[in-house]
């Protein structure tokens, strides 16, 4: 796949990143969907705010940035140097399982790489997050995945970067289907393997960071064989 607007942040990516290319993902992701300019929309696990200036800046949305780790002090310097203003940008500190906002606030969520951090209880998205969505909104979610769930017999590449604790946050196509089928009040727009894969990990197995660093021994054993991205295209109902 090409990635014409994520070229122009090259220049952040090595700083920015916190996993496999988020801004990549989120271009891929979004090529999908269409979500007006001046749509309000909740990035949701937005870490240092890299995916949320893309957001901005490229697709002409209103951002609320919410991670729960990432200082929203500091996310709103690099917001300001990077030219938006907090009428186009807004980072805020929230949890993911209480989020402080009002129901129907949102014209669509975006969660690129977090979701399966916090989505994997079957009650998550009905209970945790619909709500916060205007009727007809998008929630648009990309994970990390598995081509087939094989943690009964988890490979020796995998466990060379990763214990199977961590391993647990990744699964397939299939499961999280199951999940999201369970879920009163969404259509399912698709669930499916995304293009984005060996050159979103290239982008982060190139930087230094430390978790970078770590995770290239997964790689370098044949890792990559068995992982994927999986993206969820859902509509709440009116």
């Amino acid at each position: 796949m090409h990635y014409p607007k994520s070229q122009n942040y090259q220049g952040l990516i090595k700083e920015k990143i916190m996993g496999p290319n988020p801004v990549k993902l989120t271009e891929e992701l979004l090529s999908f969907v269409s979500i007006p300019i001046g749509s309000l929309v909740l990035d949701l696990g937005s870490g240092t705010g890299i995916t949320s200036v893309f957001l901005a800046k490229e697709y002409g949305l209103r951002v609320v940035a919410a991670d729960l780790w990432s200082d929203p002090t500091e996310n709103m310097r690099f917001f300001t140097a990077q030219g938006l203003s907090s009428t186009e940008i807004m980072p805020v500190h929230a949890d993911a399982e209480c989020l402080p906002f009002a129901h129907e606030f949102f014209d669509a969520v975006i969660s690129t790489d977090s979701y399966n951090y916090f989505g994997r209880s079957p009650e998550y998205l009905g209970e945790k997050l619909l709500p916060f969505v205007k009727a007809g909104g998008l929630i648009c979610i990309c994970v990390p995945g598995m081509k087939q769930d094989c943690h009964d017999n988890l490979p020796e590449a995998l466990l060379a970067a990763w214990t199977p604790e961590q391993l647990d946050y990744i699964h397939d196509k299939a499961y999280w289907t199951r999940l999201i089928e369970q879920t009163a009040g969404v259509d399912i727009l698709s669930i499916h393997e995304m293009e984005s894969n060996t050159e979103v990990w290239e982008d982060w197995l190139a930087c230094e960071n430390e978790y970078a660093v770590s995770d290239r021994r997964a790689f370098a054993a044949g890792g990559g064989k068995y992982l994927n991205f999986i993206a969820v295209l859902l509509r709440k109902r009116g």
